[in-house]
């Protein structure tokens, strides 16, 4: 047996990918509700355009997404009919204080999680919640500057103080944040961040990274005072990084970027900031925003384990040529001509996704949790209803196939595997819903219309019969 009696096989999703219900029952505005659908998008998840200043008709996706608010159990129904053991889901933090600085919670948010997790456990499903999947409310963000503002901590504590009290008997796994290090990628959606031309863009990511940090630790302080059991993980935009070449600069490139993700988990795990990291914020003449006891805070209340997301490996040169990049726009990175590529650019990389868990597990020595993984694409209804997604089944087989090597091969501690996603939702790259992930179809297109009905797909079935058998009949026919 590869995987433990109790690993955990599941699906993951993101409130604003999938909720929609933007204005229902008290719910505040967020950050990725102004997230545009087309051309701009990219321009303002970088935060080089302020969303305010988009066109009055711009079509914002993520503010009805697929309707989960309103389809929660309907859909929780189809993930227990896959046999789900976990399912991922992040709480709209403006679902639950519209503003994000109110004395008291909106209930009608409270009352709605609660129902979505007394719906999983009707199954036997254990809830995975990520208190922070990008979304912030956007008065902390015009008010306060959001995360820039060190007050931001504070708003965010009560936030989960709230959500360990309220959900203590719900919830056992939590995550602090979602791709804690996509700030330097994508700022706007990881944190509400748009600059000016003005701005010190570095300075302002450097007490970004910083506050949070520091609000990851404090949370995790917090989780364990109203109940020890809770399980507190971290969690990483992951991806192996390859050297071009053998050429010494390209090696110490790909080591360099994979700093750059891991520097967010080596403080998470491990209590401090690198060495390297703060040799970089000297040479850069950056200063990090230490107040008092923040040393002591992140030291002492490191996370219990590290979930990640893995799509594919990546490719690192000391001199980058932009004739050979993948499509992939939040990721750069240079071609790899031994892996085949997605639609939307990404390259498919299994054993890739083993040196990942395996580099990790090397690192940090704990448990791991793979939280996002799986392939967008295209997919295509037939006359009698049905989607033929062997593509995507192919993609998982082999995933799940280096996922299972690296416990039985190399003995990596793994909790468990949450697809991404297990339904059809919003893309946070582009914005789309022709890119899809999901073994469930959702009846709605890039332009917000459809009927929103959900029809399993092949791979539903497919999957279905993977979680039955605990993921050893992979090499069946």
């Amino acid at each position: 047996m590869s995987f433990p009696n109790n690993f955990l096989w599941g699906g993951a999703t993101a409130a604003n990918q999938t909720e929609g219900a933007y204005d229902v029952n008290g719910r505040g505005p967020s950050n990725l509700d102004y997230m545009p659908y087309g051309d701009l998008r990219f321009q303002v998840g970088t935060g080089n355009l302020d969303p305010k200043s988009l066109p009055e008709d711009t079509f914002f996706p993520s503010r009805v997404a697929i309707d989960h608010y309103h389809h929660y159990k309907e859909d929780i129904a189809l993930m227990a009919q896959m046999g789900f053991k976990v399912y991922r889901l992040s709480l709209s933090w403006s679902r639950i204080y519209p503003k994000g600085n109110e004395s008291e919670p909106n209930p009608l948010g409270l009352d709605y999680y609660l129902n979505v997790f007394k719906e999983c456990r009707k199954y036997n499903i254990e809830p995975l919640v990520t208190i922070n999947h990008f979304d912030i409310p956007m008065h902390l963000v015009d008010e306060y500057g959001g995360w820039k503002n060190r007050q931001t901590i504070d708003f965010y504590l009560k936030f989960t103080e709230t959500l360990f009290n309220h959900y203590k008997d719900y919830v056992k796994y939590w995550l602090t944040f979602n791709e804690i290090n996509m700030v330097l990628h994508f700022p706007f959606v990881a944190t509400g961040l748009t600059f000016k031309p003005e701005d010190n863009r570095e300075q302002i990511t450097t007490d970004v990274i910083h506050h949070q940090l520091v609000a990851s630790s404090k949370a995790t302080q917090l989780a364990k005072k109203i109940n020890p059991d809770f399980q507190i993980g971290c969690m990483l935009a992951a991806g192996s990084y390859y050297a071009q070449t053998p050429h010494p600069e390209d090696v110490w490139k790909s080591i360099q970027d994979s700093r750059e993700s891991y520097m967010f988990s080596d403080v998470q795990v491990r209590g401090s900031y690198p060495n390297y990291y703060l040799k970089q914020i000297e040479q850069q003449h950056l200063t990090l925003p230490i107040k008092d006891g923040d040393i002591e805070v992140l030291r002492d209340h490191t996370v219990d384990f590290i979930s990640f997301s893995y799509y594919s490996s990546r490719v690192s040169s000391a001199q980058p040529d932009a004739a050979n990049q993948t499509e992939s726009n939040i990721f750069a990175s240079e071609i790899n001509p031994y892996l085949e590529t997605s639609e939307w650019g990404w390259q498919i990389d299994p054993l890739g996704f083993q040196i990942t868990i395996n580099e990790i597990y090397d690192r940090y020595n704990k448990p791991m949790f793979v939280v996002e993984n799986g392939l967008g694409a295209v997919d295509n209804l037939t006359e009698d209803g049905e989607i033929h997604d062997d593509y995507r089944i192919e993609y998982h087989k082999e995933h799940i196939k280096a996922m299972s090597d690296a416990i039985t091969l190399d003995g990596v501690e793994l909790i468990g595997y949450t697809s991404w996603a297990c339904i059809d939702s919003i893309s946070n790259g582009t914005g789309e819903m022709a890119k899809r992930y999901g073994f469930i179809y959702v009846d709605r297109d890039n332009s917000g219309k459809g009927t929103f009905r959900r029809i399993p797909k092949k791979s539903f079935y497919w999957y279905q019969e993977v979680i039955k058998h605990n993921g050893e009949n992979l090499n069946e026919k």
